[in-house]
């Protein structure tokens, strides 16, 4: 079997031997009439009619003076038939080949193939092919499963072949589109504008997360990449605006796993004049409009070993009551020993020192994942919930709620803190735990706090990041993603192939 520096060595000669004849292998103009599944779709209202393709090579077959060619586009395939008597001849200056030339053609190719649309005599909806132009010369075959491309650290690491040659990753990140499209299509017709807000902050907030540090030169000042959108847009509210949200990055300087990732992509609504109650009804009703556009159910079976069904009305769990029947855990006077009991004893392992807080949220995750949902957590105890308000019923907890679903939340919502005083004192709490060595814990952000002296009027926020996506899809983090951040790495047939090039990775 050939190389593939082989291969590529072959594909150079015909490359230099179109462009010895004249031949540009890579023209920028194209024409084209139809996509390739749509003249196989309505082929009884298009047959006879003059039609211009494109596509990429998948297939040549050459016998004599007939040549069939298969291409594909992002639609679908088509079978390209051609027979020297009805073929143009070569046009040089038009990048167009005639039958002598197919074989400077290979597979992967891009052609513009112009002709009649036909079924030839085997019943093969087809192009009769009367002009033939190259549109970009391949330099190496694409690989397939059967030539061992099933590795999937290798599947990630050139995605562009991954998509190519397997279907199903093709059409998983078109459903990733309409994903984030119905989100926010739901959020525009409640009445929400988008707003953008700045991926560089000076000060960064709105969750437990280790945040990335950068240096911005023209102000000579360290900036965090945002963790949140959270903070801004409640500064929007601020301003005036009623129903803000934002769609996109976000950066947590954490461990991959197969539900986290360092970036991911994640929406962020607040609403004034609502608060966790009506923040439940809604996005319980566009979570499910989102599944329902998504995938076309809302009935999903063996996510992460969970069939679930998110059509019935959703049920309220509540912490305390949870923690209690479960593991007789008082979330009101946490005894650090018990919780460090309850772990030990269920095997989970916590790194470094553990503070109350975080042992608590582990035994919590405890239930979640033995959790088959869909219901709403709420009443998280304040000591958790730095930017919730207090419930009036009992000031002990928060008003706080998330949609847990397979075992995992999948969501995070509150009435928001706009108390300003009360705002100050929760980030001086975090602050001190930041600064006793627990990296995740919140920042003290004085504008926020200055802000909300102004005025910020009741507000429910809510969010989802594309966690949400990957666990209905069905597939981990890295593979829920076109391009996963990977360890950079240079493979030895490109060291060779490009062996004039400094390539010490």
């Amino acid at each position: 079997m050939a190389t593939l520096k082989e291969l590529r060595d072959e594909r150079l000669r015909k490359l230099e031997e179109l462009k010895k004849l004249g031949v540009n292998p890579y023209p920028a103009k194209t024409e084209r009439t139809h996509a390739l599944a749509e003249v196989v779709d309505q082929f009884d209202k298009l047959e006879g009619q003059e039609a211009s393709l494109v596509g990429r090579i998948v297939s040549i077959r050459k016998f004599g003076k007939l040549a069939f060619i298969v291409i594909k586009d992002a639609s679908g395939s088509l079978q390209l038939f051609l027979r020297d008597d009805e073929v143009e001849k070569l046009v040089a200056q038009n990048s167009q080949l005639g039958l002598e030339q197919i074989n400077l053609l290979d597979s992967g190719d891009f052609v513009q193939a112009s002709g009649e649309i036909i079924k030839t005599q085997t019943g093969e909806i087809s192009l009769g092919v009367k002009k033939l132009r190259l549109l970009a010369k391949s330099l190496r075959p694409m690989p397939t499963k059967q030539d061992g491309f099933t590795n999937k650290e290798e599947r990630m690491r050139r995605r562009y072949i991954d998509i190519n040659t397997n279907q199903d990753v093709h059409e998983r990140f078109i459903r990733r589109s309409k994903f984030w499209q119905a989100t926010r299509d739901f959020l525009n017709k409640e009445g929400f504008i988008e707003i953008n807000t700045p991926v560089l902050e000076h000060t960064t907030g709105g969750a437990d997360a280790n945040p990335f540090v950068t240096h911005m030169d023209a102000l000579d000042q360290d900036f965090y990449l945002r963790i949140s959108h959270e903070l801004p847009l409640k500064r929007l509210i601020g301003a005036g605006y009623e129903k803000v949200y934002d769609i996109g990055p976000r950066f947590r300087n954490e461990n991959y796993s197969d539900e986290h990732l360092p970036e991911h992509i994640a929406f962020e609504s607040y609403a004034a004049y609502q608060d966790y109650e009506a923040g439940m009804e809604l996005y319980e009703r566009m979570m499910k409009e989102v599944a329902l556009k998504t995938w076309g159910t809302l009935k999903f079976k063996n996510v992460h070993g969970f069939d679930i069904d998110l059509e019935p009305k959703w049920k309220i769990v509540r912490y305390p009551e949870i923690m209690k029947e479960k593991y007789d855990v008082d979330v009101f006077n946490p005894d650090l020993d018990q919780l460090k009991k309850i772990l030990t004893d269920n095997k989970v392992q916590l790194d470094g020192d553990v503070n109350v807080n975080r042992a608590m949220d582990s035994v919590w995750k405890l239930i979640r994942k033995e959790s088959t949902g869909p219901f709403w957590l709420i009443h998280e105890p304040l000591s958790i919930s730095p930017l919730a308000k207090q419930d009036p019923d009992d000031p002990r907890v928060t008003q706080r709620f998330h949609p847990v679903i397979a075992g995992s939340e999948l969501g995070n919502g509150y009435s928001e803190l706009n108390d300003p005083i009360d705002q100050l004192n929760r980030f001086q709490e975090q602050q001190k735990l930041r600064d006793e060595g627990d990296a995740e814990a919140q920042m003290l952000d004085i504008d926020f706090v200055e802000m909300l002296e102004y005025g910020m009027p009741p507000t429910c926020g809510y969010s989802y990041s594309e966690r949400f996506f990957w666990f209905l899809e069905g597939v981990t983090a890295r593979e829920g993603v076109p391009f996963p951040q990977l360890r950079s790495e240079i493979d030895e047939v490109t060291k060779t192939i490009y062996s004039s090039i400094n390539n010490n990775k």
